[in-house]
């Protein structure tokens, strides 16, 4: 793994990782990739303290910089918005990135990971993404802390009878975390619905949505209330419950440009517009 800081702006925190996978045999196929990353709690951090939240964001690396181009090409890969209020490794999916480098034969420039400080004033609470060594940091400590790459994969080969069932218990659990409740990219053009003859603009968004299982049990990253941990537990012995569905947990405002009633441009900020996380409710 190497890292490389990148120019910090205002209010944002980005490190460039290169993690190399020529280690990886040629005859191993990738099923899924995780970028797991560590966030320390913040002392006096609560939930209702917007101070302490941070939004991270994993980006993969199209194109490097170049002399004339100070900053790299990137294609969005994950975010999430975190509260630092409990010491936890936060798991990023970067499959897409990974199956472009080691399946399809595309460069490898690593990735990018932005902090982005929501609260800009507060210089206290910046430090606790670990995404770079600080001064206190001896070597060994940094290593437990440091950014990881994981790799999910099988290489095709066959295992004696006596393992068959472990190694289909592993598949089931790849292939129900594959399919479990997450978000999922969707760009509304509003000239494709009809509203671009109201909306001035923008000319469409990235709303996303949720879509998923919520299998039994429920899993931590399914962000689960206690009634639906319940009414999964109730679904598993009587199928006439229904699951819990998968469903968005948080969602954020964008602000348009329409056409009001007198044919004036108004600026207006839309609430409940873009699905910023999913869980099972």
């Amino acid at each position: 793994e190497v890292l490389e800081e990148l120019p910090e702006t205002r209010g944002k925190t980005a490190r460039r990782f290169f993690f190399n996978l020529t280690s990886i045999p040629n005859e191993e196929s990738i099923t899924s990739a995780e970028l797991q990353i560590f966030r320390k709690q913040v002392d006096g951090a609560f939930e209702n303290n917007s101070s302490y939240h941070h939004r991270i964001n994993i980006y993969e690396i199209i194109k490097p910089a170049t002399a004339t181009s100070k900053d790299p090409v990137t294609r969005l890969l994950d975010t999430r918005l975190v509260h630092h209020n409990a010491s936890k490794w936060e798991s990023f999916d970067v499959t897409p990135a990974v199956l472009r480098w080691i399946a399809h034969g595309q460069p490898n420039h690593g990735f990018v990971v932005e902090v982005v400080h929501l609260d800009k004033e507060n210089s206290a609470s910046k430090r606790h993404v670990r995404i770079s060594r600080s001064l206190h940091h001896d070597e060994d400590s940094w290593s437990q802390l440091r950014p990881l790459l994981v790799t999910f994969g099988h290489d095709g080969k066959g295992h004696p009878l006596h393992k068959r069932e472990k190694r289909q218990a592993k598949h089931k659990q790849r292939k129900r975390h594959k399919y479990s409740c997450k978000r999922h990219p969707l760009y509304v053009d509003f000239n494709d619905v009809g509203w671009n003859d109201w909306i001035v603009a923008p000319p469409g968004y990235s709303a996303f949505y949720c879509h998923g299982e919520c299998p039994f049990p429920l899993a931590d990253h399914l962000n689960s209330t206690n009634h639906a941990i319940v009414q999964t537990l109730v679904n598993s012995v009587n199928s006439k419950i229904p699951k819990a569905c998968c469903v968005p947990t948080e969602l954020s405002a964008i602000s348009m440009l329409y056409l009001d009633e007198n044919e004036k441009v108004v600026l207006k900020n839309y609430q409940d517009m873009v699905v910023e996380g999913c869980g099972c409710r």
